[in-house]
């Protein structure tokens, strides 16, 4: 007899297979130079015709593996995490869809299978953001949603825009620059930068954390915000006649704003959160530099270490009554050894330390930027972004694994067998994935020739970071009388510079005031009797005249024949 949760079994091991093949045989086409492009004509008439194009060379295939590879741990992790749930089936087909639309995006060369891809992940992560039923879900679903609608409207125009030029394949216009590529290309900039969170479209990405931890853990990591850096990556032949001062200075200030954030928060799933968006700003910064590869190797090892941190948040929250306040945890290595170990390695990974995934695609992007010759302004955001990094990181570590024990009462620690087996091979990965990835990519060493100070810089950032870090947490500043203004900065910090105010209520509060105006006018006043009630008056008066005459014809046809009698005598 099947088990109950097999669903979720066999979809877990499908996508892994799935993943571990289409990995194996992207590697084969990045080793050959190969690359296989399906044109699929589906409908011809007139002259007109309808096709399905799908592109798979290495970038696409190995990004298809490591999106299937990670979604199947997911969804088995998913298996234990909402076994208690009523509507589990409903939540693997939601799951499955997404991961669905997310490879149909990859793999499409074409701007309309684009868009195809591109609203099933909008669509489908809104029914996963207001999954738990509340007021607090259904307000990040919409936001959600109607950020990443911007994105689709800037998708709409540019195949509009290519509707001029014969074809919607994009590859078609790479090596090629012309005054209309300039719109084109300044479209897709604002596609990527709403489904990537970017200033001033970041407030829906910790919003998007109302939804289910394993949702949260593909949104972050593979899926949904990796989709604008994608994008841009494969459009990144014609960045590099744009002048991307301006939207690398925006990526720039995401980085730092979510680095900064970060350090003030004390939400676990939004320090995680917050963490992705630093990391989306650092790929779409080097994106900018002119360093594609670079960004996609960072997309890749980033999607390993982030996936494997949200699981072991999930488990802590699990085990803590579904409190994610960090300042409630404590001493968690004696009763979640082996989740915390796991912490722990998708952490350093993050930090970059040496050997670890993540450290391979850091170390390059640092030393790329460093020899890229640009400003002090850039070289300054890119170091101190690490350095909080590195900072929010050991925050983090110090209160969930060493602080003193905070917790509630009747909490049920337990590791569950399901979710050690998904982070075991997740976490091999977030070790062994960068390395892999790096000889696989760069088919021969990249060396960045430095001097000594510049190459030992990142060093220097990291243990400023760390000990920034533990000075942040040993030190509790709501002890101390702070001045206004200093508890001003930390606010205007904390709160994402203000972002979620001006994405929501900013936006639409003066409309608000308009709206009721223009309801006391037109349809509380003159506008409701004039315009809705007059039509209705005149044909209710015409019809009751009508019904009168109709009832009464012979009296009336009487009357007007004894007055015209009486007139014609007069």
């Amino acid at each position: 007899m099947l088990n109950k949760f097999s669903v979720y079994l066999l979809g877990s091991l499908s996508l892994f297979f799935l993943g571990v093949s289409s990995f194996l045989v992207g590697s084969f086409f990045l080793v050959w130079d190969y690359v296989i492009f399906m044109d699929w004509e589906i409908l011809s008439m007139n002259g007109c015709s309808i096709t399905m194009t799908f592109l798979f060379d290495w970038i696409s295939l190995v990004f298809v593996g490591c999106v299937f590879v990670i979604s199947s741990m997911v969804i088995y992790y998913s298996e234990s995490y909402m076994g208690s749930d009523v509507d589990r089936v409903r939540f693997y087909f939601l799951v499955f869809l997404f991961v669905m639309s997310m490879m149909m995006m990859i793999v499409s060369p074409n701007l309309m299978s684009i868009l195809i891809g591109w609203d099933g992940l909008g669509l489908v992560s809104y029914c996963l953001v207001i999954y738990f039923q509340n007021y607090k879900s259904y307000s990040a679903g919409m936001l959600t949603i109607l950020t990443n609608r911007v994105g689709d409207v800037a998708i709409l125009l540019s195949i509009a825009w290519m509707l001029n030029f014969g074809s919607w394949h994009y590859i078609f216009y790479m090596g090629m620059w012309d005054y209309w590529e300039f719109y084109l290309i300044s479209l897709i900039v604002l596609a990527g930068f709403t489904s990537s969170a970017q200033i001033p479209f970041s407030s829906w990405l910790p919003a998007a954390m109302a939804a289910p931890t394993p949702v949260s853990s593909l949104v972050h990591s593979s899926t949904l915000v990796t989709a604008g850096v994608y994008l841009l990556i494969r459009f990144s032949e014609m960045l590099s006649n744009f002048n991307c001062s301006f939207i690398l200075a925006l990526s720039m200030m995401t980085m730092f704003m979510a680095g900064l954030g970060a350090n003030l928060e004390f939400d676990l799933s939004s320090i995680i959160a917050l963490s992705t968006l630093s990391q989306l700003g650092l790929m779409m910064s080097i994106l900018f530099l002119g360093y594609p590869i670079l960004s996609f190797l960072h997309l890749l090892t980033h999607a390993f270490f982030k996936a494997l941190l949200f699981l072991c948040a999930g488990v802590m929250i699990h085990c803590m009554n579904d409190s994610q306040d960090i300042r409630y945890m404590g001493a968690m290595t004696s009763y979640l050894p082996f989740t915390c170990t796991c912490f722990c390695i998708s952490n350093m990974s993050l930090c970059g330390l040496p050997f670890m995934s993540g450290f391979y695609s850091k170390d390059l992007i640092l030393e790329a930027m460093t020899g890229s010759g640009y400003n002090f302004f850039v070289f300054l955001i890119f170091f101190v972004s690490i350095g909080l990094t590195v900072s929010y990181t050991f925050r983090v570590i110090y209160y969930v694994m060493f602080y003193n024990v905070n917790m509630h009462v009747c909490h049920g620690y337990g590791e569950d067998k399901i979710m050690m087996k998904s982070m075991i091979v997740l976490a091999l990965l977030a070790i062994s994935g960068g390395s892999m990835l790096s000889w696989l990519i760069f088919s021969v060493p990249e060396l960045f020739v430095l001097p000594l100070h510049l190459k030992l810089m990142p060093l220097v950032f990291i243990f400023l970071g760390g000990w920034l870090g533990y000075e942040f947490s040993s030190v509790n500043l709501g002890e101390f009388p702070l001045s206004l203004r200093f508890y001003f900065i930390s606010f205007f910090s904390g709160s994402m510079w203000f972002m979620p105010y001006f994405s929501t209520f900013m936006l639409y509060g003066k409309s608000f005031y308009l709206s009721k105006m223009y309801y006391e006018v037109m349809d509380g006043g003159w506008g409701e009797y004039v315009i809705s009630s007059s039509p209705l008056l005149f044909t209710s008066s015409l019809s009751k005249l009508m019904n009168y005459y109709q009832f009464n014809n012979v009296k009336i046809y009487m009357m007007v024949f004894v007055l015209i009698f009486i007139f014609s005598l007069i």
